[in-house]
């Protein structure tokens, strides 16, 4: 439905949904999760609203999950809301300046604004959308969960606590595009586009609660974003270990090697992977690799696939079902993840769950997924091609030693990292952050406390400052 639409009654897990009530005996809660982009076949926090949201509502919570433009999935039990934007980076005509009358408001404008010189507005503006929304349906829910927008919108009274979600900084996003781009013009392309990150270290260091995927993340957070270490929370995610399993009657194509990863992003590493394989195919002729992602028509990984003569042995799909990439993954002798840093790696769990095994980098929170080298997995250094070709060839040689990491894989991400586990770790600390709103608004209410409004509340800075 859309923000319009939305009714006076509180929603409720759908009819037939296999939510229950909590097992501890309390009360369900009433969760609203905000994401300002929500696809959950690009990037780990449409994944993540999807799946997180869905477990709660199993555990008998409510969940309405409102978000914007791509709008996320969501499964059965679980509402969408949705609160859209200008959607200026939609596909085929991205960046595109609106018709006069697509506007409704100032926020319309700021967002056009913002785009016009060169500023990703929708953190700001989804929140400023956010908390208009959320101030008029003040009461419904008992705990705002903020996926990660960190935008001025979301300081203030929302009505109900609030806790974010910061998968990683995206700091670490913008130190390595920095350090990718050639040329000044295109380094200050990079600063502007990242000018938004000023607002999210801002917005962070105001927050009473924040979650996080990683302990390499939780640091990450304290140093680049200066949030008191005290107030993160690590919880761990995972895959879906009955999506993401083995099966025995997909046959394994010799050769293959699987990632997910856009040749765009820097921070994923592919480059390396790709020359990695040229390495390989001196020696294995057959191995090739399929890429789940967007294909980047030109910048450094097409040079590079050009330039190797691999244009045969790379394959880039896209838009395929879950059901299909779990036996594109099932299929491949490798999955490997390149990446430069993750503040989780989804792809890692998801693949080590199917039982392929995997070959990855120790960049970031990866070695927390994957686990000790050569026990359930094979690690390299970032950013080494030499590296990952060796790893590559010494999985594709040895059948024993890729059978053992494949199982012993699958027995690490259902030990660790499942997203009922997830869910609950998350719903504790929705309980949390509700017992520490209560307590300080209760600390008000004693002799000599100072007047005021909300408990536990900041004045937002003036948003179209920042833009």
């Amino acid at each position: 439905m859309t923000a319009e639409a939305v009714q006076a009654a509180v929603p409720r897990p759908a009819e037939g949904s296999p939510a229950s009530a909590p097992t501890n005996g309390e009360r369900p809660l009433r969760i609203a999760m905000l994401t300002y982009k929500g696809n959950p076949f690009c990037g780990g926090q449409g994944v993540y609203v999807r799946h997180l949201s869905r477990e709660l509502a199993r555990l008998g919570h409510s969940v309405e999950v409102i978000g914007a433009q791509p709008y996320p999935v969501v499964d059965d039990g679980v509402t969408l809301t949705e609160l859209p934007s200008l959607d200026l980076y939609r596909q085929p005509d991205p960046f595109r300046t609106p018709k006069r009358g697509e506007y409704r408001d100032w926020i319309d404008a700021l967002e056009v604004g913002t785009m016009w010189t060169g500023g990703f507005p929708e953190p700001l503006t989804f929140s400023l959308r956010a908390r208009r929304h959320l101030a008029a349906r003040s009461g419904q829910f008992d705990v705002v969960h903020d996926n990660q927008t960190l935008g001025y919108g979301l300081l203030g009274a929302l009505g109900a606590p609030l806790v974010t979600t910061i998968h990683h900084p995206i700091t670490v996003d913008r130190r390595l595009d920095l350090a990718a781009a050639g040329g000044w013009k295109r380094r200050a392309s990079v600063r502007r586009w990242y000018g938004f990150t000023r607002m999210q270290k801002r917005v962070a260091r105001r927050l009473p609660s924040v979650l996080t995927v990683s302990g390499s993340s939780r640091q990450e957070i304290v140093d680049d974003l200066g949030v008191a270490a005290d107030r993160i929370h690590v919880v761990h995610i995972g895959a879906d270990t009955d999506l993401f399993s083995p099966d025995a009657s997909v046959p394994e194509v010799p050769g293959r090697i699987v990632t997910t990863s856009s040749a765009d992003v820097p921070l994923k590493g592919l480059i390396h992977l790709v020359e990695a394989l040229a390495k390989v195919r001196t020696e294995q002729p057959d191995a090739h690799l399929v890429v789940v992602g967007k294909r980047a028509d030109d910048g450094p990984v097409a040079a590079a696939i050009e330039r190797l003569g691999l244009s045969g042995a790379i394959e880039f799909v896209k838009g395929i079902s879950d059901p299909e990439l779990v036996d594109l993954v099932r299929s491949a002798q490798i999955a490997c993840v390149p990446s430069l840093y993750e503040g989780f790696s989804l792809p890692a769990a998801e693949a080590m769950a199917t039982g392929t095994p995997l070959l990855a980098t120790t960049g970031g929170a990866i070695p927390e997924v994957a686990g000790p080298d050569g026990e359930t997995c094979l690690a390299v250094p970032p950013g080494d091609a030499d590296a990952l070709a060796g790893g590559l060839l010494r999985l594709l040689g040895d059948e024993t030693l890729r059978r053992r990491l494949g199982a012993a894989g699958r027995e690490r991400v259902l030990a660790r990292f499942t997203w009922r586990q997830a869910a609950l770790g998350t719903a504790e600390r929705y309980r949390e952050a509700i017992a520490l709103q209560r307590g300080r608004a209760g600390a008000r209410t004693l002799p000599g406390a100072a007047s005021g409004g909300a408990a536990g509340t900041a004045t937002a800075p003036s948003a179209a400052g920042h833009a």
